[in-house]
């Protein structure tokens, strides 16, 4: 039922497996992308990446955050102070301190902006090139023509491959 009158076209959930390696191809892609362009473009700008002061290591506060809470109340700051032998304003320190280490950094949301920005950017430019010459491009209603033994053509494939390793 999905291959079309001249044989072509046919469709099979097989055929996603390609989407894997192409995920791990962006990936490599994402890692050069950021090291060769978006950091020398975000230090141009004046983006520095902001060096965070760690939270000293602490297991009793260590284990709260994970377990309980990252913003814990004034009678738990009160008794973790008591149990980790620190005043209230040192725990509170130190949950300021460890969420901050958490927090990415301005350079890597910069990159990470600039890299979505650069795929959808991309991803829009092909997608009108590959569909523009398509009769449902300008008709919506003739999406439907022919449902539900459509053809898929190749260029809409590679397209929503793409789209799917991303």
């Amino acid at each position: 039922d999905l291959e079309n009158e001249e044989g072509n076209g046919s469709v099979s959930p097989s055929q996603l497996y390609i989407t894997i390696p192409l995920a791990l191809l962006f990936m490599l892609l994402r890692v050069a992308f950021e090291r060769a362009i978006a950091t020398p473009v975000a230090t141009f700008m004046g983006i520095k990446s902001k060096v965070r002061q760690k939270a000293p290591v602490n297991p009793v506060l260590e284990n709260f955050y994970i377990s309980c809470s990252k913003h814990p109340s004034h009678e738990e700051i009160y008794g973790l102070a008591k149990k980790s032998n620190r005043s209230s304003i040192q725990v509170q320190r130190w949950f300021r301190r460890r969420r901050n280490q958490d927090r990415p950094a301005v350079m890597k949301k910069f990159q990470e902006s600039c890299w979505r920005f650069i795929f959808y950017l991309g991803a829009l430019i092909g997608g009108v090139a590959v569909l523009y010459d398509k009769p449902w491009f300008h008709d919506v209603w003739e999406v439907w023509v022919g449902y539900p033994k459509q053809e898929v053509l190749s260029s809409q494939y590679w397209y929503y491959v793409m789209e799917l390793s991303f």
